[in-house]
C-alpha cells in the first residue's frame, strides 16, 4: 500500500500512522477511544467508548435509542454481531394496512434499540476495562456540555426544521426553541443520568429497568406498540460474517460483512459482479472504471430491494443464492461497456449514521456502526431521558408479497453496515461509510481504491465519490471532473452534481488498514471527525 508524499485529491487530511488508533466521524469521540487504549483497555474498549462518547456529540446520526453492528478480529478469528432491533409484537400487517409507505417518523417509526445490548455484548466478550469505565466521557460531555462541531451543528439545524413537532424532540434538542449553533455548548443532564444508570447496570436499566418503563410508558401515552415486553425480550446476536473474494495487486482479498438483514450484501455482490468485468484494467478516476461500477452497483440493488429481509424470513432467493458464482457471472454479462442500462434498482432514502473504527498494538481490530437511520432517527425524545429513538421501522415493505413485509417480533431491513478485508485467514483492514444507500457502494469504493489501485486509506477517503440513486440516475462529486462526466453522460447515466458540503449524500467514511510494525488510518473530511493514535 503506497503512502503518497503529495495527497493525490484536494484533501483537509493526511494519513495516520501509529501502533493503537481509532478514526471516528467526531474528534471528541475519537479522543475518548484512545484514552481508553491508554487506560490499559484494548481496541473493543476503544471502540465502545468513542461509540458511546457519539452518542452525546453526535446526536445527529446516532444516540441511546440506535442500533449497532460490529464485525472484529479478536486476535484469532474473525466475528460479526448484528444489534438491531425487532419491530414491536402489536405491529401486524393490519396494523399500517391503511398506509401507502411506512411512517419516517414518529412512533410508528420506532423499533427496538440495540446499540446498548451491543456495548453490553462487546464488551462482556472480548473487554478488558470495566464496563462503567467506557461511558464515563459521554456522561462528562452530557453533563458539562461540550462545543458543536461545524457540520454536526448545520445537520441539527437541518433536523431540527423537518422533527420539531416530534414528541420530546423540541425540549430536548432545541434548547431556547432553536437547535444550537457550530461552536455553541450544549449540555444534557437527563442523558448523563441515563447514561450512569446503564454504566451501574450493564445496560439492564435500558432493556429491564427504570429506562425501559419510561420509554414504554411514552409509547402508551402517544398510542405506540412499543412494550416493556418487546424492550426485555430484545438480545444481540452472533451471526458471524458473509464475504466475497475479488483478486486484488497484492493478492486475492475477501470482503467481510454482516449477513442479512442488513444491506453489505449488496456490496459483495458488487463486488462479485466486477470480478467477470475486468475493472482493473482502467485506471480508478477513468469513466471505464466508474460505470462499470455504477452498472454492478445498480443490478446488485435491484436484486437487495428484491428479496433482502430479515435472515428467517428469506427462503427463496436465499443469501448463499444471491452470492452464488454462476449467478454473479450471470448478472455481470448484462453489463454493456457503452451504455447504461435501467435495472430498475431500488430508491433507499439518505440515512444518519455514525461509523468508527479501532486497532490496538497487539493486533484487535474493530469495525463498528450505530445509527438512527435518518438523521435524529424518529424524532421522538423520551421526556426527562435524552433518549432518542431511531426509525428504522421505515425500512419496512408493505407489499403483502415480499419477504421485508412488516410483521412482529421481525427485524427490518438495515442499511447500516461494518466492513472488513482478510486476505488468507489474515486482516487487511476494519472500514465503513456511513450515510444510507451510499453505505454499500461506499464499501465497494473503498475496496477497490484500497484493493485494485493501491490507494492509501486517507487517499481513498479523499477520492470523489458517485451514488446510484434510481433508474440511470447518479449523483457524482463535482471533482470527477468534465471530462468523465462528460463521457458517463454520453453512456446514458443521468447525472447530478452534488457538491459535499451542500447534500451530505456521499457519506462519511473511516478506515484502518493493516501494515508492517502497526496501522495507517483516515478520516473523512466530509465529516468532523479524526484518526488518531500513538
Amino acid at each position: 500500500m503506497k503512502l503518497p508524499h503529495v495527497p493525490i485529491y484536494a484533501s483537509r487530511r493526511s494519513p495516520v500512522l501509529a501502533r493503537n488508533v481509532v478514526a471516528t466521524s467526531q474528534p471528541l469521540a475519537a479522543e475518548a477511544g484512545i484514552a481508553a487504549l491508554r487506560r490499559g483497555g484494548n481496541a473493543v474498549d476503544a471502540a465502545l467508548a468513542a461509540a458511546i462518547t457519539l452518542t452525546v456529540v453526535e446526536p445527529t446520526g446516532n444516540g441511546l435509542g440506535s442500533d449497532a453492528f460490529a464485525i472484529l478480529w479478536d486476535g484469532n478469528r474473525l466475528h460479526g454481531l448484528n444489534a438491531s432491533g425487532r419491530s414491536p409484537r402489536a405491529w401486524t400487517p393490519d396494523r399500517f394496512a391503511h398506509r401507502e409507505a411506512m411512517p419516517a417518523t414518529g412512533w410508528e417509526s420506532v423499533t427496538v434499540p440495540g446499540a446498548v445490548s451491543a456495548w453490553v455484548a462487546l464488551s462482556e466478550r472480548f473487554g478488558r476495562l470495566p464496563f462503567a469505565d467506557l461511558l464515563s466521557d459521554a456522561i462528562r460531555y452530557a453533563e458539562d456540555g461540550f462545543l458543536v462541531s461545524p457540520i454536526i451543528g448545520a445537520l441539527w439545524a437541518r433536523g431540527a426544521s423537518m422533527l420539531s413537532g416530534e414528541p420530546g424532540f423540541a425540549a430536548h434538542f432545541m434548547p431556547g426553541g432553536q437547535a444550537p449553533k457550530a461552536g455553541e455548548t450544549f449540555a444534557s443532564p437527563d442523558l448523563a443520568r441515563s447514561l450512569r444508570l446503564i454504566a451501574e447496570s450493564r445496560g439492564e436499566a435500558f432493556y429491564r429497568g427504570e429506562l425501559a418503563e419510561r420509554m414504554a410508558r411514552f409509547a402508551a401515552d402517544n398510542g405506540a406498540a412499543l412494550t416493556l415486553y418487546d424492550l426485555a425480550a430484545h438480545e444481540a446476536d452472533w451471526p458471524g460474517t458473509i464475504h466475497q473474494g475479488f483478486a486484488g495487486r497484492e493478492g486475492a482479498v475477501d470482503l467481510h460483512e454482516i449477513p442479512p438483514n442488513g444491506q453489505g450484501i449488496a456490496a459483495l455482490m458488487a463486488l462479485g459482479i466486477l470480478e467477470h468485468c475486468g475493472i482493473e484494467r482502467f485506471a480508478p478516476d477513468s469513466a471505464d472504471a466508474l460505470h462499470l461500477q455504477i452498472e454492478a452497483m445498480k443490478l446488485a440493488f435491484r436484486d437487495v430491494s428484491a428479496f433482502v429481509a430479515d435472515a428467517p424470513h428469506m427462503t427463496d432467493p436465499s443469501t448463499s443464492d444471491l452470492l452464488a458464482p454462476s449467478y454473479l457471472k450471470a448478472r455481470a454479462a448484462l453489463i454493456d461497456q457503452d451504455r447504461a442500462i435501467d435495472f430498475q434498482s431500488g430508491a433507499p432514502k439518505a440515512g444518519g449514521t455514525v461509523y468508527l473504527s479501532a486497532a490496538d498494538e497487539a493486533g484487535m481490530m474493530v469495525s463498528f456502526i450505530q445509527s438512527n437511520y435518518a438523521g435524529f432517527g424518529s424524532g421522538v425524545v423520551v421526556p426527562g431521558t435524552g433518549i432518542s429513538l431511531q426509525n428504522r421501522g421505515a425500512g419496512f415493505s408493505l407489499r403483502p408479497d415480499h419477504p421485508n413485509r412488516v410483521g412482529p417480533g421481525k427485524r427490518p431491513f438495515h442499511t447500516i453496515i461494518p466492513g472488513f478485508l482478510m486476505r488468507e485467514g489474515v486482516p487487511v483492514a476494519s472500514f465503513g461509510v456511513m450515510g444510507g444507500p451510499m453505505q454499500a457502494q461506499g464499501h465497494l469504493q473503498m475496496t477497490l481504491r484500497t484493493q485494485v489501485w493501491d490507494q492509501d486509506p486517507q487517499t481513498a477517503i479523499d477520492a470523489p465519490r458517485w451514488r446510484v440513486i434510481e433508474g440511470l440516475a447518479v449523483a457524482v462529486e463535482p471533482a470527477i471532473g468534465e471530462k468523465v462526466l462528460a463521457d458517463l453522460s454520453a453512456r446514458g447515466h443521468e447525472l447530478s452534481l452534488e457538491p459535499p458540503e451542500a447534500s451530505f449524500g456521499f457519506g462519511g467514511a473511516q478506515f484502518v488498514a493493516k501494515i508492517p510494525g502497526g496501522y495507517v488510518a483516515g478520516s473523512d473530511p466530509r465529516k468532523d471527525g479524526a484518526a488518531v493514535g500513538f
